[in-house]
């Protein structure tokens, strides 16, 4: 019987091959990658909320947006220190449950 696999094991694993890119041109293209799956996953989502929902979340989507925004012009090192306090989220996260 296999495990299921788990969003934030896929999402960890992605923030690793961040931390352990040597090249950081290949490092700030993972970083970038990032960023534009997570705008597909943001505006997938909002495209299946009803109009009400729309309206509720309307802040959290724009400030998901501009927090996205906001790594578009990370170097390799700030990349890097980003995926490793992310994987350290992701860590205490899942000791809590």
């Amino acid at each position: 019987m296999s495990n299921p696999v788990k969003t934030d094991d896929i999402i960890f694993n992605f923030f690793k091959q961040i931390c352990d890119e040597k090249d950081d041109e290949k490092c700030v293209e993972l970083g970038n990658n990032w960023i534009k799956a997570m705008k597909t996953n943001l505006a997938t989502m909002e495209a299946n909320l009803e109009e009400k929902d729309k309206i509720k979340h309307k802040e959290d989507i724009q400030n998901n947006r501009n927090h996205l925004n906001s790594l578009k012009d990370k170097n390799s090192s700030e990349w890097r220190e980003y995926a490793t306090k992310c994987m350290i989220e992701i860590m205490e996260n899942k000791t809590k449950v």
